[in-house]
């Protein structure tokens, strides 16, 4: 096992399994962090599971938030509807502050363990628009963890990752494929049912199927 560790962020969708296998391929111990955040797609936490397993991580770990609680976005709110047209500006299925939130508890977990590097899985290319994905907010967390922590003070800097940020989906899918992520196992539909079949509806799964076509690769999504 590496002396170099990093923690990432996992989802268990197609852009995050893709970042924990980079993070290997580079020579790091990962440990991974999901969130059960009160998501209607809840099958994603064991797409997350089988992901990590799959991948050889150090420890995954679920961390239960109750986002929910506060709604505002189709995601944690079931009485908004998920989209299944493309739509202007920033989508119903944003989640307020979620990016800032999950960033904040693995910087909190990286500290504890030792870890100098998060990675996160966010895009700049092929996304639905929200603004906790772009690269201004990874760099100013970036400052704001080295401000805020002990580790950061005392000079042992964090580094938040985003290798995926100038990709295209069919280029994320094409790099899983090489360090040999089993697609299958992930889950990238915001209504996905229980069994993590997809809608093939809304943004995510419009995103993602046009990637694999892009790509040249047959997409293993099952759809209900």
């Amino acid at each position: 096992m590496s002396d170099k560790k990093a923690v990432i962020l996992l989802s268990g969708g197609l852009d995050s399994a893709t970042v924990v296998a980079m993070a290997k391929a580079d020579g790091y111990s990962c440990y991974t962090m999901s969130f059960d955040y009160g998501q209607r797609h809840r099958s994603e936490l064991q797409a997350a599971e089988q992901v990590a397993q799959q991948l050889g991580v150090v420890e995954h770990k679920v961390i239960g938030l109750n986002l929910d609680g506060m709604g505002g976005s189709a995601l944690t709110d079931v009485s908004i509807d998920v989209p299944e047209v493309p739509s202007e500006g920033i989508p119903v299925t944003y989640v307020p502050a979620r990016n800032t939130v999950f960033l904040s508890l693995a910087l909190g977990w990286a500290e504890v363990l030792g870890a100098r590097d998060i990675f996160i899985g966010v895009n700049a290319v092929d996304y639905s628009g929200y603004p906790d994905c772009r690269p201004e907010f990874i760099e100013s967390f970036e400052r704001m963890a080295n401000l805020a922590t002990k580790a950061g003070v005392e000079g042992q800097g964090f580094r938040i990752q985003a290798p995926l940020q100038s990709m295209s989906k069919a280029e994320i899918a094409q790099a899983g494929v090489r360090l040999g992520v089993d697609y299958a196992l992930t889950v990238s539909c915001y209504q996905a049912d229980d069994q993590g079949q997809a809608c093939g509806k809304c943004d995510s799964c419009r995103l993602r199927a046009a990637g694999f076509v892009a790509a040249g690769i047959v997409d293993p999504t099952r759809y209900f």
